[in-house]
């Protein structure tokens, strides 16, 4: 064998060991993303069947005036955004009120000055409406929609 076929010997070898080393590595990307992209679709159909489905809304009678703190006031009323699932009855709003006046109660007009501030307070209401109307694991009501909030 001369010198110059058995650097081409030993060359030839390396290049068969990059591509079959490159061919494994795709091999396993392609197999390892396939089964990643297959377990966030199977999570993603489950969370969306959770979802539920907008219903009626309710609105409460009449507006409440709610204490502040240094002797300022609330003057608030709102909507329930049902479910479907709460059917074509309307919820008792009895509840909802009272949670208002207890989550709203005592706040300081800074507060509730700010639109931050207001959808912040607005977010833990709606968590505590959305779980005092929860039956059997079924939300009766997903939403709260402000149709008065003034203050003074």
């Amino acid at each position: 064998m001369s010198k110059d076929e058995t650097t081409t010997a030993a060359a030839d070898a390396p290049k068969k060991s990059k591509k079959m080393l490159m061919i494994i590595v795709i091999a396993a990307v392609v197999l390892l993303g396939g089964g990643g992209a297959g377990a966030f679709f199977m999570m993603k159909g489950d969370s969306a069947e959770a979802a539920p489905v907008k219903g009626t809304v309710v609105a409460l009678d009449d507006a409440m005036t709610i204490n502040l703190a240094d002797g300022h006031y609330l003057k608030l009323n709102f909507s329930l955004q049902q479910t479907a699932d709460a059917g074509a009855e309307s919820v008792d709003t009895s509840e909802a009120r009272e949670l208002a006046i207890d989550e709203y109660t005592g706040k300081t007009l800074a507060e509730l000055s700010t639109e931050k501030g207001r959808e912040e307070i607005k977010k833990d209401l709606t968590a505590k409406i959305v779980k005092a109307y929860t039956e059997e694991d079924k939300k009766m009501v997903m939403g709260v929609y402000y149709t008065a909030f003034v203050t003074q």
